[in-house]
């Protein structure tokens, strides 16, 4: 007589079951090699500069809260935010010209990217505090006739602030059109038919509906452009116009100490920059939460979130551990 012993579904007890098995994670040692090697030389670095008189740290504190450098710092910024809107509400004019179906439009739309896509910005920074040699006056009337509606100096309309305006605005609006108009072209052409469907306007349907979507794909190359913009602030210092690099360079040409100056010229910047990055994180995980859910997370949370699984991982390990003794 047979016995059969019916399956009770227990593994035996020479086998581990699968939550008993301990879960060793990967060790990057190469990692923490080149970590430690790169900390080394930035440490290494910062102790010889640190130590170098030649940089003249003395000078450096003297003009790193001096009033002629908050003077530039003021200019930097209201040039960088005008040119900015200007750049933002021109392209954005300008890619839903080069989307249209009227040809006239988009030929329009097209030749203003081509010039100032296509010209050096220190080119047309140039133009615009020279255009007095082209055009002595500025006038507005009627063509072929003498009839004038306004008549000024363009040396006295075009100050180098304003001819700076116009360079970095005009040549934003040529570079953020391109970007405004990827971001519309990213979104669905199923959501403006359903727009249409329900009876809305073309420009309503733009407005409330494309642009919104595409704010996703706008929002990070806008506000690399913004930090750009911030630097390039720094060649309208060829016309004099009196920004952060333009006093710098007006300060060394007096007392001769050219590397301390432009030390203090880069931590502004680098600490004009740290600010403008913080609503740009905030502004693309805010657009972004429809995406990854990493997408919207900080680096700090990221780093927060790394060091808490891992410590689940070995706690865990540790309880399987002591399952595994008894």
């Amino acid at each position: 007589m047979t016995t059969t012993t019916a399956c009770t579904g227990t593994p035996p007890k020479d086998h581990a079951a699968p939550e008993d098995l301990a879960v060793v994670p990967v060790r990057h040692y190469g990692r923490w090699i080149a970590a430690v090697v790169a900390f080394a030389a930035l440490i290494g670095l910062v102790g010889s500069l640190a130590k170098n008189h030649n940089l003249h740290w003395d000078v450096v504190r003297h003009y790193l809260f001096a009033g002629l450098i908050f003077d530039g710092l003021a200019t930097t910024l209201w040039l960088t935010a005008a040119a900015m809107a200007i750049g933002l509400g021109l392209g954005t004019l300008i890619a839903v010209m080069r989307l249209s179906t009227s040809p006239v439009l988009y030929g329009l739309g097209t030749l203003f990217v081509w010039v100032f896509r296509g010209t050096p910005l220190l080119v047309q920074i140039i133009f615009w505090g020279y255009a007095a040699a082209l055009y002595k006056y500025v006038m507005i009337g009627i063509p072929f006739t003498d009839i004038t509606f306004f008549r000024a100096e363009t040396n006295s309309l075009l100050t180098p602030a304003i001819a700076a305006l116009l360079a970095l605005g005009l040549n934003e609006a040529a570079y953020t059109s391109e970007i405004v108009r990827a971001g519309i072209q990213s979104v669905d052409t199923g959501q403006t038919e359903a727009a249409h469907s329900l009876g809305m306007r073309p420009a309503l349907t733009m407005r409330r509906v494309v642009l919104p979507q595409a704010m996703r794909v706008i929002i990070p190359p806008l506000g690399n452009e913004t930090i750009n913009m911030l630097k390039m602030t720094a060649l309208v210092s060829v016309i004099s116009a009196h920004d952060l690099m333009s006093n710098i360079q007006d300060v060394y040409a007096q007392n001769y100490q050219v590397i301390p100056m432009l030390v203090v010229a880069s931590l502004w910047y680098l600490a004009l920059v740290t600010l403008l990055s913080i609503p740009q994180a905030w502004l693309e995980r805010r657009y972004g939460r429809g995406a990854s859910r990493a997408g919207h997370l900080s680096p700090l949370q990221r780093m927060l979130a790394g060091s808490a699984r891992t410590s689940t991982k070995k706690s865990k390990n540790s309880d399987n551990s002591k399952e595994a003794d008894r």
